[in-house]
């Protein structure tokens, strides 16, 4: 599991600390972020301590209209031992009642100089792609055409070198090997390579080679998110592969199905085109065109004439 802690924020928002900086290094469980809104009334009885609290203008309006003993007493209840911190949005000043308890609990408060729907909106993302669900594969990650193609096959069957010359042909490398799978969404797959590999490739024979210092920074991307997969296997004489498109093949990963096709492998195919064109197709489909759509309605419409055709002729004979 992935561990994100108050620190993580200050480190990666611009958010500044005013107190309960011995709490810094507690533990962010959930990606929700609570607006204490009704706790200022002193309604606490679903109160979801275990989670960031953003106060807003709104918020510190009413807070600010307390009698100075129910904004101690609201302070106090709102800074538990297990809420991970609060933060206060639009660069508003703090009440000192909420500076003294946040101090004493350890409860980390911060101030942001933002909007609270765009400090919401930030911290949500970032936490969300923390805790995002997440896994490996074995494969090659590249970027065609604005298309995250996944490239898997069994160990040998030619994807780093695939992916060599994809890069040769301008396309860029996000992951070799193994890709790192995250679902920042609920349709949505971001795929990256692990801090060891990152821009190497590995071609048999040769080794490991950086792409980015042969091939420059436009070669290479951090990460991409998958929309389709290409699966290399070695040509088998006695399997039928599908010839028209028509058949649609989708694999799942976490919890996305995502469109899969097939390319067998060997002497003389160059599955890097292949793979462009699948890429190409791909967008061409997403747009509503259908090469093999239109190619069966095509053919429908040509037999249904040629039957028209034979019984009229059939018809006239009579």
């Amino acid at each position: 599991m992935v561990k994100v802690r108050t620190q993580d924020l200050l480190n990666q928002f611009d958010i500044e600390l005013i107190a309960g900086k011995d709490g810094i290094h507690r533990e962010i469980l959930m990606s929700e972020i609570s607006r204490p809104g009704i706790e200022m009334t002193g309604y606490f009885k679903y109160y979801p301590k275990d989670r960031l609290q953003l106060l807003g203008k709104t918020e510190l309006s009413y807070y600010t209209d307390l009698s100075h003993a129910e904004r101690k007493d609201r302070a106090e209840r709102i800074c538990t031992d297990i809420t991970p911190g609060i933060v206060v949005s639009r660069g508003l000043e703090i009440p000192e009642e909420l500076v003294e308890a946040c101090n004493a609990s350890g409860v980390p408060l911060m101030r942001s100089p933002y909007k609270t729907t765009r400090v919401i909106s930030r911290l949500t993302n970032f936490l969300e792609a923390k805790f995002a669900p997440f896994t490996a594969l074995h494969g090659v990650l590249v970027d065609v055409y604005g298309i995250g193609v996944l490239i898997t096959g069994q160990s040998g069957v030619g994807k780093s070198e695939t992916a060599l010359e994809l890069v040769k042909r301008g396309h860029r490398l996000v992951a070799d090997d193994s890709v790192e799978i995250r679902q920042e969404d609920y349709d949505r797959l971001i795929g990256s390579a692990p801090p060891l590999i990152e821009h190497l490739l590995e071609i048999r024979g040769l080794g490991i080679i950086n792409v980015m210092t042969l091939f420059g920074a436009g070669s290479v991307r951090s990460y991409k998110k998958i929309s389709m997969i290409i699966n290399l296997e070695t040509w088998d004489q006695k399997k039928q592969y599908d010839r028209l498109g028509l058949e649609e093949e989708t694999m799942k990963i976490i919890d996305v199905e995502v469109p899969k096709a097939t390319l067998p492998v060997r002497p003389g195919r160059n599955i890097a085109v292949i793979i462009e064109v699948a890429a190409m197709n791909f967008r061409l489909k997403r747009m509503g065109v259908n090469a093999a759509e239109e190619f069966s309605e095509r053919l429908t419409t040509m037999i249904k004439s040629e039957k028209t055709v034979d019984v009229e002729s059939d018809l006239d004979l009579d």
